[in-house]
């Protein structure tokens, strides 16, 4: 008994020490924490007949010169991306948040025709009919591009794959405040857990 409760001792001001040691967690290594290397990025080859092209709130509210100027720079890349899609007849489904209109969209990124749009918050499936959207048009890979990476991109990236779609995103197609946001969500697109199974990370120039 006595062996038992020396060892229940110790393991308990074992703990405390730790405990000691990091006392707020993470905020004690914050500064001495360094960013893992690069994801690896892949050649994508898709399926025009079953891939969908999510073109995530690039709108004047969340894409400008003053608040995100990282989004404004990757517009002609927007552009691009948008006439391949159409040029191949990839489904292409447009996100706006807030009180944004399709006005407000970047002329490089304007809808055409009768494009599909949905609005939401950073989650676009939350509330509406995007995946059934999805499973009409017989959709099994979305690509997402976008104004937040460490909003709609993440967040609709990560549902997406949840429900069973294929992901893939092109690093050089999303945009935040920072180049550390589009970082993290980069590296979480591909180690969270389910995650890594269904998302791909690549390149404009490697989407054929």
């Amino acid at each position: 008994m006595r062996t038992l409760f020396n060892s229940f001792f110790a393991g308990i001001i074992g703990l405390a020490a730790c405990t000691g040691a990091s006392a707020q967690g993470v905020y004690d290594d914050w500064a001495s924490v360094k960013a893992p290397a690069a994801p690896a990025l892949s050649k994508v080859t898709i399926d025009p007949a079953t891939t969908a092209l999510l073109v995530l709130d690039i709108a004047r509210q969340t894409c400008n010169p003053e608040s995100r100027p990282r989004c404004v720079a990757m517009l002609p890349r927007v552009e691009k991306i948008l006439a391949l899609a159409r040029e191949k007849k990839v489904t292409v489904i447009y996100t706006l948040g807030g009180n944004a209109k399709p006005s407000d969209i970047w002329p490089q990124a304007a809808m055409l025709g009768d494009e599909p749009l949905i609005k939401s918050g950073p989650d676009k499936f939350v509330n509406t009919d995007l995946e059934k959207l999805l499973h009409d048009k017989g959709i099994k890979t979305v690509i997402c591009i976008g104004a937040a990476a460490h909003g709609a991109v993440l967040h609709t990236a990560a549902s997406a794959a949840f429900r069973g779609f294929d992901v893939v995103v092109p690093v050089d197609l999303m945009a935040s405040d920072t180049a550390y946001a589009e970082q993290y969500t980069a590296w979480h697109l591909v180690n969270a857990p389910r995650l890594g199974e269904r998302v791909k990370l690549t390149q404009l120039d490697w989407i054929n």
